[in-house]
């Protein structure tokens, strides 16, 4: 037995394996990395699709950010031409234009405020609870019909006022 041991076939076999040894750990290395490069490539395009999904994004809101200023462009145009008509036709015509807007201000909020106090009268004779009667009169509408109200002939006329 230690013949074949000192023998030259089995130091060739040994040698031959430490020889590939070598060879099969590249061929490992070369697998890893190209595993690595194509995981690399492949989040690479993955960003590259995001990229284009952000571009078409921005696009999409500078489209929407167009249209609105035309649309804005248009209203205004419309409005002056409004008022251009309304000089031509002379003065009076100029005061029963001017008002209009707080003559329906006005008939809307005393139409509401007195459907408001009915029903809160209604709601003490039948002696509900206060505070959910004025939860139920304080609606989403309400609040956003006082709101627009308040914004149109305060906000708006003071911003204007400064040139904002």
């Amino acid at each position: 037995m230690f013949e074949v041991l000192s023998g030259g076939i089995f130091g060739s076999l040994i040698g031959g394996l430490f020889r590939l040894a070598p060879e099969v750990l590249k061929w490992l290395d070369k697998k890893d990395e190209r595993a690595h490069e194509l995981l690399m490539f492949q989040r690479q395009c993955d960003l590259e699709q995001l990229r284009g999904q952000i571009k078409l994004n921005e696009i999409g809101a500078q489209r929407d950010a167009a249209i609105d200023v035309g649309v804005m462009d248009a209203f205004g145009a419309a409005i002056q031409s409004q008022t251009e008509m309304v000089k031509s036709a002379g003065g009076w015509a100029a005061s029963l234009s001017a008002s209009v807007r707080p003559v329906v201000t006005y008939w809307v909020l005393l139409i509401w405020s007195f459907a408001h106090l009915w029903f809160a009268f209604c709601a003490w004779e039948d002696n509900n609870n206060p505070i959910e009667v004025f939860k139920v009169m304080m609606s989403p509408d309400f609040s956003a019909l006082v709101a627009g109200t308040l914004n149109f002939w305060f906000l708006d006329r003071t911003l204007a006022k400064r040139g904002l």
